[in-house]
């Protein structure tokens, strides 16, 4: 299917964003919109061009795609606020691809890592976006991050070869590998004061620990939801491990309006092709469904 590719410049709070939109030729009447929601230190572009590749493949299989740059990334003017305040780029973002696409009735939000989580804590909040599709989210804390590593990395690196050649050969820092055991362990059991989830008609609390606030802002919305997860991958790591000790998360997740796949091979970003392909297939084949 042949697809236009069109740069736009929209304002939000008073700085200038700059997206590509992704329109196929023929589009149906209340057609589903893909927005790629960028996070983190990253551009419209995404690491391995993946967010260009991705916005092709759906276009050219008749699904609209809008990129875009958040304020004080890439080409966008304005300051960058980090992802937990981005909501008001993305209710901007939808703005102008309703403006631009004609057609359009609902919007899919689509994140990775730290661009999930924010695509999560906006959702809820605005009836245009159906659906999300949440790529490794980001759910860090400190005690988090510390019993993943333990579990994943330490774990995994006592099979590695390369250890123990260093072992052997003499050439192993004794002295740093114990200091940075002992700092991982000490953070994991370090579990801080936690905030109970506060329950309202109103905004999830943004005070709440990622993993609580992700999941909250994912229990009040009613979209359908893809979740993919990189087996080679800390951030997703920690998320799986959020999941297995929380009962709420889980019973959300047994929520027959989420789906989740597993790419056991493919690290953070899905550096590889055929990751990246695989990404893409699968962001396609749910779409269809939903």
């Amino acid at each position: 299917m042949r697809v236009n590719e069109i740069p736009i410049v929209f304002n939000c709070e008073q700085a200038d964003l700059i997206g590509i939109l992704h329109c196929p030729v023929s589009v149906e009447s209340d057609t589903v919109g893909v927005l790629i929601v960028v996070g983190g230190p990253q551009y419209r572009v995404g690491s391995h061009r993946q967010f260009v590749l991705l916005a092709r493949y759906l276009a050219e299989n008749g699904i609209p795609v809008m990129r875009f740059d958040v304020r004080g990334m890439g080409d966008s003017t304005g300051l960058s606020a980090g992802f937990e305040h981005i909501d008001a780029d993305i209710r901007s973002g939808i703005d102008a691809f309703y403006q631009h696409q004609p057609g359009l009735a609902r919007v899919v939000l689509w994140g990775l890592c730290d661009a999930a989580s924010a695509s999560a804590f906006y959702a809820y909040q605005d009836h245009r976006v159906s659906g999300m599709v949440l790529l490794n989210p980001w759910v860090y804390t400190q005690q988090g991050a510390a019993k993943s590593y333990l579990k994943h990395y330490y774990l995994k690196r006592l099979t590695n070869p390369d250890l123990w050649r260093k072992v052997f050969g003499l050439r192993f820092d004794y002295l740093q590998s114990l200091r940075s055991l002992f700092d991982f362990t000490r953070k994991a059991l370090n579990g801080g004061n936690k905030l109970i989830a506060q329950v309202s008609a109103g905004t999830v609390d943004q005070r709440l620990p990622l993993p609580e606030r992700v999941r909250e802002c994912l229990r009040r919305s009613s979209c359908n939801i893809l979740i993919i997860l990189s087996g080679r991958d800390l951030t997703a790591d920690e998320f799986r491990d959020a999941v297995r000790q929380d009962f709420i998360w889980q019973e959300l997740l047994a929520d027959p309006r989420i789906t989740r796949r597993d790419l056991p091979e493919a690290d953070h970003t899905f550096s590889t092709r055929v990751w990246r392909d695989q990404v893409a297939e699968l962001t396609l084949d749910w779409l269809r469904k939903v």
